[in-house]
């Protein structure tokens, strides 16, 4: 039965040490502060706004949210960020997505001010991922790193599947994953043989949101599965793995909840923090 990769208590250990670096800061006249934008009525991104907001009191970085209507304009939006890139008390800036659908998010996370991109979601900072030159990523990505290397899990080598190729999750992990000497490989809603590819490596990844999608024949035994997936069937919190008989065949295995999502909190405050410090030439 594999061992439980708990992302959870990784976030807590991890925020009471950025707690003691935030402290310092504040020591030194400087104080964290980053603002989140909500455009819209989406409930899970009201919720994840408020777990944010939790995450960054409790660390003691200030965050303010900006809650915009639904019928919000693209240059609404854009002015609201123009006028946070400008100014110097904000060291980072934020989008909750998704957003209606009459604004180019794309254009949002564009617009926003590289050294203050939270999310590491902007053009620039996904070209410095790639090039290895990366001083922010994307909160999902470097979590799961963290997390791996809490558990003395090396990448070097390792056969790596990561199934999704989104810009926030699937394709950051594969670039970070390279640069610890992993061989990745990318599968999604395309793919042909998922199987085939599943079967052969030593860690999987899964971040689709398609319940259950990972069942116990996919994988081999003894491998890593890490679960990004968030999923509600029947009323419960599920993730794209089936977790209760995958986890007889992997070594390594992260629950939902409990796995990856606290990591991503987490990671956006180390985010928060790492910008602050930068800003401030404290690198």
């Amino acid at each position: 039965m594999g061992k439980i990769l708990d992302g959870k208590a990784v976030a807590n250990l991890l925020a009471q040490n950025l707690k003691e670096k935030v402290k310092k800061l504040k020591s030194e006249g400087i104080v964290p502060h980053f603002c989140v934008i909500n455009i819209g009525d989406d409930p899970a991104s009201k919720i994840y706004v408020r777990m944010k907001k939790r995450r960054a009191e409790k660390i003691g970085i200030v965050q303010d949210v900006y809650q915009l209507s639904a019928d919000t304009s693209q240059e609404e939006a854009l002015k609201l960020i123009d006028k946070l890139n400008s100014d110097p008390k904000i060291n980072g800036v934020m989008v909750q997505l998704p957003a209606p659908d009459q604004i180019d998010a794309d254009e949002l996370l564009a617009r926003i001010n590289p050294d203050k991109d939270v999310d590491g979601l902007t053009p620039a900072n996904t070209g410095r991922l790639w090039m290895d030159n990366h001083f922010v990523e994307p909160a999902t990505a470097e979590g799961i790193i963290e997390l791996l290397k809490h558990y003395h899990i090396s990448l070097a080598g390792k056969n790596v599947v990561i199934i999704g190729r989104s810009n926030i999750v699937g394709k950051p992990l594969a670039a970070l994953m390279l640069e610890q000497d992993a061989t990745v490989t990318i599968a999604h809603s395309k793919t042909q043989n998922l199987e085939d590819l599943t079967k052969h490596a030593d860690i999987v990844v899964s971040a689709t949101g398609q319940a259950f999608l990972v069942t116990a024949d996919m994988i081999k035994d003894g491998a890593i599965v890490v679960d990004v997936g968030i999923n509600h069937v029947n009323g419960k919190l599920v993730g794209d793995v089936d977790f209760e008989n995958v986890k007889e065949k992997a070594s390594y295995i992260t629950p939902v909840p409990g796995g990856v999502g606290p990591l991503t909190v987490q990671f956006l405050m180390e985010a928060v923090v790492k910008l602050t410090r930068r800003q401030n030439d404290r690198r």
